[in-house]
């Protein structure tokens, strides 16, 4: 190639390469518009949004699907994994014990070794699992763990199974107080 020559060349290749950039400028405003549309219109993209499968059975990722499966209109979900109402009343149950971990959307809360007042030969730790998101009976479990301490160690002891019974009615009661004020509160 002559050297009078690659001036064109170079020229004609930074034209044709405005020129391509100026066309995608031009199909950009359209290529938005068709995006903007098929996100905020009722189309069935916006209703099985946070759904794996995109059917009513699909899996729902972070609990982010739009529409309510029928009879979950009032689960006191509010973007935990787990049912709102129970979830607050365990943490109200047990702030008598310290917090070691609190996971909302799996439903456990863990809390660290507590020793009454008066009672320094011996502790108490408690597992929560709030299970679901329907306000019911059976939706949460609470396991007590104690140990008494024996010279200088700590030692796992009995505890009544009456304990885990009366802290899980706790929760259910607290959990009703909740919901009756928040329904009562629309």
């Amino acid at each position: 190639m002559t050297v009078a020559r690659q001036p064109l060349v170079r020229t004609a290749l930074l034209a044709s390469a405005l020129i391509g950039v100026l066309a995608a400028c031009s199909a950009s405003d359209s290529i938005r518009d068709v995006n903007l549309n098929e996100y905020n219109s009722g189309s069935g993209r916006d209703r099985v949004r946070g759904r794996l499968t995109g059917q009513d059975d699909g899996i729902v990722l972070f609990g982010t699907a739009r529409t309510p499966r029928p009879g979950e209109a009032d689960t006191g979900g509010g973007g935990l994994g787990v049912n709102a109402f129970l979830w607050r009343a365990t943490l109200d149950t047990l702030t008598f014990m310290p917090l070691a971990s609190a996971d909302p959307f799996g439903g456990v809360i863990i809390t660290d070794w507590y020793s009454p007042p008066g009672a320094g030969a011996e502790r108490f730790k408690a597992t929560a699992y709030v299970m679901g998101r329907q306000l019911r009976s059976d939706g949460v479990r609470i396991s007590v763990f104690r140990q008494v301490r024996q010279g200088n160690n700590w030692v796992d002891a009995i505890v009544a199974p009456s304990t885990a019974a009366e802290l899980e009615d706790r929760v259910l009661t607290r959990a009703r107080e909740l919901r009756s004020q928040s329904t009562g509160a629309r």
